[in-house]
């Protein structure tokens, strides 16, 4: 693959890195260490700590996601939860999913043409 196309792919999984950061944490209370491992399991590519976490301040700061710390042994260890107004935008990004764009996701991801 050309780096160029690896350079195009990268940049669209990471544009959908906010919404994947809001679904993982509507599901449970997650650290920043276990979103990057999740994101990187789910998109295939490999994201690192300086991409990941800047977008979990933005997102906390603006009150979509909140951290609270818990002591894990010796380590005290951030999960992250979506709040009321996180699982609101959580919804909206789903209502605008859902047509026509749902079906052109579909086609990429089933390769019809």
């Amino acid at each position: 693959m050309a780096e160029e196309e690896r350079d195009m792919i990268r940049a669209i999984v990471r544009g959908f890195s906010r919404a994947i950061i809001l679904w993982l944490t509507s599901q449970k209370p997650i650290s920043g260490y276990s979103i990057i491992k999740e994101i990187e399991r789910l998109t295939g590519q490999k994201f690192y700590a300086g991409i990941i976490y800047p977008l979990l301040y933005e997102l906390e700061k603006n009150g979509y996601i909140s951290g609270e710390w818990a002591e894990r042994g010796r380590r005290r260890i951030k999960y992250y939860s979506i709040t009321e107004k996180g699982a609101k935008l959580l919804n909206q990004l789903r209502q605008r999913f859902e047509m026509p764009v749902k079906e052109v996701l579909n086609d990429l991801i089933k390769g019809n043409s």
